[in-house]
């Protein structure tokens, strides 16, 4: 069974943490039967959050869940802004086809709307 946790340390990430500096780095990891599988790497800030990398095992739909899971965190804590600075420019691809970044944006603003667009395509009939 699939979980997407928070972990409380980034022992195994002390690399994103060298990169993200004096920023506070938060890893959310994605399980399966307790085997992590996935990860998204990423701090807070005032106005944005930024995201330093992620790893789904080119599993686009975990790249989604991952994402989206930082995304709404992102809203709850107020902010609407997100950055992506990833060490590999091949991972922007499968955020361009999730539309989370347009063109060659390495940003997704307006979060909320983002969020709130997956209400519109619930009532959408085909």
């Amino acid at each position: 069974m699939l979980e997407i946790q928070e972990k409380f340390d980034t022992v195994g990430y002390e690399e994103l943490a060298n990169k993200a500096g004096s920023a506070e780095l938060h890893i959310t990891e994605a399980l399966d039967r307790g085997e992590v599988i996935g990860f998204i790497a990423y701090s807070y800030g005032t106005d944005r959050t930024v995201v330093y990398d992620y790893d789904d095992c080119g599993d686009m739909m975990l790249c989604d869940g991952l994402v989206r899971s930082v995304m709404l965190k992102s809203v709850l804590k107020g902010i609407n802004h997100m950055l992506f600075e990833l060490p590999d420019n091949s991972k922007f691809e499968t955020l361009k086809k999730l539309r989370f970044v347009v063109g060659d944006s390495r940003q997704c603003a307006d979060l909320d709307s983002f969020m709130n667009g997956c209400e519109h395509c619930k009532n959408k009939k085909d």
